[in-house]
């Protein structure tokens, strides 16, 4: 309480880089916009009053406000984060957004995730998949052990935001890199009995630069997930998975 009552009334700014690629004339520029901050305010809703009474031309996304679409995820003075779970009275009086990178940029602090995600799971057939799924619905709904739902639940709170991919110091540099978001996936259905696919098939998905053998272990994903997944932990699982399967089939090596 004594926080919120340090912080009533603390003129706050926000310099916003500003540009539209739809627009020919614009051109990349910082905006700075001065609010007065309010009890528990996070950078939803200051961006909001910045539209509201301000510039209403400010692009940003954002849907559930509660941490679970990641529509909200930007650059908050240099890190990945979700602005609905920003608070600002954890911020500096000068706070820098951008929009995240690796992503097409929309306007604004507006990217495209979609696009990106969509291709990556397509890519790495991101579904349960076996021969028999299709003439055997009641496979879906096959009971599991309770540990095992949990590790595959674990994964599945995956909210696709994209801070992984920003923080990734090997997205930058090779665009075809699946990112720890794309590795997290696979994972998950290499866990899930009803997925078919066997060590091959995976690891065909993934067994080069922009798969696991890209990652550099910076750790950037794991640090900056907002969701707190373990990242890290399962690009080292298909490692070492791969390294076994790898000398199973050439034990001269």
């Amino acid at each position: 309480m004594s926080d919120l009552i340090a912080t009533a009334g603390r003129r706050i700014r926000l310099h916003i880089l500003r540009h539209n690629p739809q627009d020919p004339e614009s051109q990349p520029h910082m905006q700075t916009f001065e609010l007065e901050e309010a009890d528990g305010m996070t950078l939803f809703i200051a961006l909001n009053e910045v539209r509201e009474t301000q510039d209403p031309s400010l692009a940003f996304d954002f849907v559930c406000r509660a941490g679970i679409c990641g529509s909200c995820a930007m650059l908050i003075n240099g890190k990945p984060g979700l602005a609905c779970c920003a608070l600002t009275r954890e911020l500096p009086d000068d706070i820098t957004l951008m929009p995240l990178p690796v992503f097409k940029l929309i306007a604004d602090l507006s990217v495209d995730t979609g696009e990106w995600m969509r291709d990556m799971s397509e890519r790495l057939q991101t579904w349960v998949q076996g021969s028999e799924l299709e003439r055997d619905l009641d496979r879906f709904e096959q009971t599991m052990e309770p540990q095992l739902a949990r590790d595959i639940y674990e994964l599945e709170r995956c909210i696709e935001c994209g801070c992984c991919v920003a923080a990734c110091g090997t997205a930058h540099m090779r665009p075809g890199f699946v990112g720890a978001v794309g590795l997290n996936k696979l994972a998950r259905f290499r866990l899930d009995p009803r997925d078919e696919r066997d060590d091959a098939a995976f690891y065909q998905l993934v067994g080069n630069d922009d798969g696991v053998f890209g990652c550099m272990t910076l750790l950037g994903c794991e640090d900056m997930c907002p969701k707190q997944l373990p990242l890290a932990t399962q690009i080292a699982f298909l490692r070492r998975k791969m390294a076994r399967q790898g000398l199973k089939k050439n034990p001269e090596e």
